[in-house]
């Protein structure tokens, strides 16, 4: 591997170790945003939907990361987090609808 010189990053480090960081940067930056729009207000099962694909995403990078294919790991952890999120937030709209745990006006 080519080290690249003192003058550009420092202490001399090699090129894939940057472009590595450079990705988990990205990727940080990705899942940081995505989350803060997870809370936005919408319906449960939208809502937490959203947030369960977000948090299987990110999950799931760092996963594939480790095997090297962080790509395939954000999405199939974000498919399967958006299922389960989706299926949370279904109950939960069963739940206000019947009046469960929310009192006598649905809040």
């Amino acid at each position: 591997m080519e080290i690249l010189k003192k003058g550009t990053f420092g202490r001399g480090i090699s090129q894939s170790k940057f472009v590595r960081a450079c990705r988990y940067a990205i990727g940080v930056a990705a899942v940081a945003g995505t989350l803060s729009l997870a809370g936005c207000y919408g319906p449960p099962t939208q809502r937490d939907a959203l947030a369960g694909g977000a948090i299987g995403a990110g999950s799931g990078a760092l996963i594939g990361s480790a095997v090297d294919h962080p790509g395939a790991g954000a999405l199939l952890g974000g498919v399967a987090g958006a299922g389960a999120g989706y299926l949370y937030g279904q109950h939960q709209e069963h739940e206000w609808r019947n009046g469960y745990g929310y009192g006598p006006y649905g809040y």
